[in-house]
């Protein structure tokens, strides 16, 4: 146990007095803090972010002449020429586009546009907008519908969700949940990368320097392994606990900074007040723990089979491949259904769960599914544990040789 310790130490003292770790730490929440800054001035100012765009309406039909609304930054101009006629004027204009409605428009993929580039999914959704709104306007007057009553009594209702809990109601905020949980499993998914990676490179280093040998003679290898492991996780939670803690004091100082209880980033920081952060904590450090002393030894076994970094792609893939999967699925599709049987059974599988967990905790998870979800967590990082370090133990003397899958099942099967 003094070795492990030992091992641990030095892996720890080693990366912490480096000069990269301790500007990150500082670094990191003020970059974050910008970039939710800049983000939030952009979404503010994204009227203003497209170049002005002018539509040459050609229409056919004469029911949606006159009847186009300019917006900012898009201008409808009724035009009696043909799309021949406009094709000089396009090719020399990429803001000019022609919008051509035959009088069978409402056919699949009739109406057309035409531009000397492809025309953005913004511009195309606020012209099928128009449209729409004029083609449902024009059928309501054909059927003697008096369109200004309908307007009049158009109602504008939007829900507060409510959480029920054993001592009341709380006041929750879906848009916090979603920013909360894509956080937390962006999070999660780049730091068992990054720290994963740190293992992975430290074995090969070590290996290729031959300076493995000399360790070997007096530390066994599931030791080292282990050691590795957890100095290099060690590193990891310092950075997290520096990293919340200079956030929650920054987020103090914009709080006390902003004085409009009105403004955007109040809002937020209002929303923000209805996530339960203390067992949201608890869970982070939990699925980090766990996802990173799973992936870790992995990560660790294909740095023992290898020489070099550019080997371990054929390894490095299928090891990544449930992560990365279930990151672009959360980023995507999961926070909006976050308890759908794809969110729950994601959660569940082990090599999967630290992402998909992540994404579903911020919108509650009853406790039996977290109670399934931690307990395989732990069984398998400990499995993953005992096959990696069988591993580890003979292929981080094997210099010279390409290992393949076959190579690392013999590996695991060979007595001490």
């Amino acid at each position: 146990m003094d070795k492990v310790l030992l091992i641990i130490q030095r892996e720890y003292v080693t990366r912490v007095r480096k000069k990269a770790f301790i500007i990150m730490i500082f670094v990191v929440p003020l970059l974050i803090l910008a970039m939710g800054a800049i983000i939030t001035l952009i979404a503010k100012d994204s009227d203003n972010l497209s170049a002005p765009q002018i539509v040459k309406v050609l229409d056919k039909t004469g029911q949606f002449s006159g009847k186009f609304k300019n917006q900012k930054n898009l201008r409808f101009e009724m035009t009696e020429q043909s799309v021949d006629d406009l094709k000089p004027a396009l090719n020399k204009d990429e803001h000019l586009s022609a919008l051509v409605i035959p009088t069978d428009y409402t056919t699949k993929d009739a109406v057309k546009i035409y531009s000397q580039k492809k025309p953005g999914i913004t511009l195309t959704s606020k012209i099928e907008e128009e449209m729409n709104a004029i083609a449902i306007n024009n059928g309501m007057l054909k059927n003697h519908i008096d369109t200004s009553l309908l307007h009049s009594i158009k109602s504008d209702i939007s829900l507060n969700p409510m959480e029920i809990t054993n001592s009341g109601t709380n006041k929750t905020s879906q848009g916090a949940d979603i920013a909360v949980g894509i956080a937390c499993a962006v999070l999660i998914y780049l730091c068992l990368f990054i720290y994963g990676a740190q293992v992975m490179r430290g074995v090969i280093e070590e290996k290729t320097s031959r300076i493995i040998e000399v360790v070997i003679s007096s530390v066994k290898p599931f030791q080292l392994m282990l050691g590795k492991i957890i100095g290099v996780g060690l590193v990891g939670l310092t950075q997290f606990a520096a990293w919340i803690v200079l956030s929650i004091v920054s987020t103090k100082i914009v709080g006390h900074a902003l004085s409009s209880p009105q403004g955007g980033m109040m809002q937020a920081l209002a929303a923000l007040q209805t996530i339960h952060f203390g067992s949201l904590l608890f869970y982070f450090l939990f699925y980090f723990l766990t996802g990173y002393l799973l992936y870790s030894a992995l990560f660790a076994a294909v740095g023992s089979a290898v020489d070099s970094e550019t080997e371990t792609q054929q390894f490095m893939f299928p090891v990544t491949l449930p992560l990365l999967f279930t990151y672009i699925l959360s980023v995507s599709i999961l926070f909006r259904a976050p308890d759908s049987p794809l969110a729950v059974w994601l959660s569940m599988i082990p090599f999967t769960a630290p992402v998909a967990m992540m994404v579903r905790i911020p919108f509650g998870v009853p406790g039996w599914q977290l109670a399934i979800s931690m307990s395989l967590m732990v069984v398998t990082f400990i499995f993953t544990t005992y096959v990696a370090a069988r591993i580890y133990r003979v292929g981080i003397l094997m210099y010279g040789k390409k290992a393949s899958y076959k190579e690392l099942v013999k590996w695991f099967f060979y007595k001490e």
